[in-house]
């Protein structure tokens, strides 16, 4: 299946933690209704005042690194939360939305819930909040607040959560490499994307895969507000959990609290627009990572940065033709470009990037084959997570399809152009993605949002952001009216991971309202 040039918007990188929090045991289902809160829909009611069953999160865990997440950590509860699965139909079918709690340590001074949405689309919420419970618990943040993670329909502990491949086709599709650009070979990549959109409608349902878009995740917020006991929503948007929460103020104005979105979706780009501008910050990031590379003596790239395009190139194309065996896997040229896609993310994990291509110079790859299957969310039992199938059901109802392969295809040689570190060698042809076969018609279209009477929100953006470039925070920012906080580095997203100058300003704007003075900057 060919990709969509669109990368995953990933979790943000986490900052380690040896302080452990001490917590309560949670001796079995705790029942609390808190709502309804706030402003209530007519006709959802019993969903807005509905009790929550606050229980043990081991049954949540759906893959190894919710497992991990999870793993000890005393101080958490997890429940289910039940919504409409198509809210113009309260009264028909159900879902179930995975909700993960640390209550606020100082109940006396408690200001509501603080909700937390890592990006993707598909990532897990409650995974997200999980690993970073224990940094929250021990601050002034983690005192007034409690902490939950959601993940959003469709996804993780979500029932039912979308599934398109099984693990094993999931495999087997990484080593597709769809890099053929004759028209046989884009004729093949065709027919596989629409095997995979008509695999997707069979196993999940076209009357699901309608309702899993934003324009849905954003009524299950308003839901969870309420049933959380918060007249306001206080939210932390990482990535496309940027679009999230804008898209929430423009639907919910005055159910707002506080917003934090931090590393921006651009509402004023089209697609076509975003993937060159998310190509050019790959690229960005690429050439950073290489200016560090050369000034080591281990560089696997080189001592001159110019030059480290090229030696990418020449050191990951040969796997289209020769695999490199990995513990009884391949590691494909796909996946060596993905692994060293997960390695942009942030600056922390450019040592193993380095130590990944020494690797494959000695015809080794498990350090790029571990980068992609993190990008993937694939744990050592060869399990994936749902992130991959929900990016693509979500995408594909969030956004225009685009058909015209004139258009597809000056956004391929523009795409190339943008990030050349990625150019493949052929020519810049597209074929129709999953989305052009897609069961369902899309539900939204990106706009920017016009949240009139909103309170003021902050946006956090990243000079040096591969995924989402800073000018989109800038332009988020200028939509929403609200307050934009800079942050001088390469990496995606920084709130919440241990920058002293930016948690400070976060934490100050969430809990006292406060925005940071104009043009304020970390670094």
């Amino acid at each position: 299946m060919r990709r969509q040039l669109l990368l995953f918007l990933a979790l943000p990188v986490l900052a380690a933690c040896s302080t452990v929090m001490p917590g309560r045991a949670i001796p079995g289902t705790v029942i609390e209704q808190r709502g309804p809160a706030g402003v209530v829909p007519a006709g959802l009611e019993k969903f807005y005042g509905q009790r929550l069953g606050w229980e043990d999160c081991a049954p949540y865990a759906t893959t190894g690194s919710t497992e991990a997440a999870f793993k000890n950590r005393s101080n958490i509860e997890c429940a289910r939360m039940e919504v409409p699965l198509d809210y113009a139909k309260p009264t028909g079918k159900t879902i179930k939305i995975g909700l993960l709690r640390q209550r606020a340590t100082s109940p006396d001074q408690r200001i509501g819930s603080l909700l937390v949405n890592p990006g993707g689309p598909g990532g897990s919420g409650m995974a997200a909040a999980a690993s970073m419970a224990k940094d929250v618990g021990k601050s002034d943040l983690g005192a007034r607040f409690d902490f939950v993670g959601f993940d959003p329909r469709g996804i993780g502990a979500s029932e039912p959560s979308v599934r398109c491949l099984t693990d094993a086709e999931r495999d087997e599709d990484r080593l597709d490499l769809d890099i053929d650009t004759s028209p046989a070979g884009v004729a093949q990549t065709e027919a596989e994307n629409k095997a995979y959109a008509d695999k997707c409608a069979e196993r999940n349902g076209s009357d699901f895969l309608e309702n899993v878009g934003t324009r849905d995740v954003v009524r299950d917020l308003d839901v969870m507000r309420s049933a959380l006991g918060d007249a306001k929503l206080s939210f932390i948007g990482y990535s496309y959990g940027t679009r999230i929460g804008s898209e929430y103020a423009e639907a919910f104005p005055a159910n707002v609290r506080a917003l934090v979105l931090d590393g921006a979706v651009d509402p004023t780009q089209s697609e076509a627009d975003s993937l060159v501008a998310q190509g050019a910050g790959f690229q960005k990031a690429f050439t950073a990572f290489s200016t560090w590379c050369a000034a080591r003596k281990d560089c696997a790239l080189g001592t001159d940065p110019a030059k480290a395009d090229g030696a990418f190139r020449d050191l990951t194309l040969p796997l289209a033709q020769r695999p490199v065996d990995v513990d009884g896997r391949k590691l494909s040229y796909t996946d060596a470009v993905t692994g060293a896609i997960q390695a942009m993310y942030s600056e922390q994990l450019w040592s193993a990037l380095n130590a990944g291509l020494t690797e494959l110079k000695n015809n080794r790859g498990s350090t790029l084959m571990l980068l992609a299957d993190t990008y993937y969310d694939r744990d050592d039992k060869g399990r994936y997570s749902s992130i991959t199938d929900a990016f693509t059901a979500i995408k594909c109802v969030d956004d225009p399809r685009q058909t015209d392969k004139a258009v597809l295809n000056d956004i391929a040689k523009k795409y190339k152009e943008a990030a050349p570190f990625l150019d493949d060698g052929n020519p810049p042809v597209a074929a129709l993605d999953p989305c052009a076969y897609w069961p369902v018609p899309p539900t939204a279209t990106p706009h920017v949002p016009k949240a009139n009477g909103v309170p003021p929100i902050l946006v956090v953006s990243t000079t040096g952001d591969p995924a989402t470039p800073y000018q989109a925070g800038v332009n988020l920012a200028k939509a929403l009216g609200g307050g934009l906080l800079t942050f001088q580095g390469n990496q995606h997203t920084v709130y919440l991971q241990g920058n002293t100058c930016v948690d400070k300003a976060g934490d100050d704007y969430l809990i006292n309202l406060k925005l940071p003075a104009a043009g304020t900057t970390c670094s």
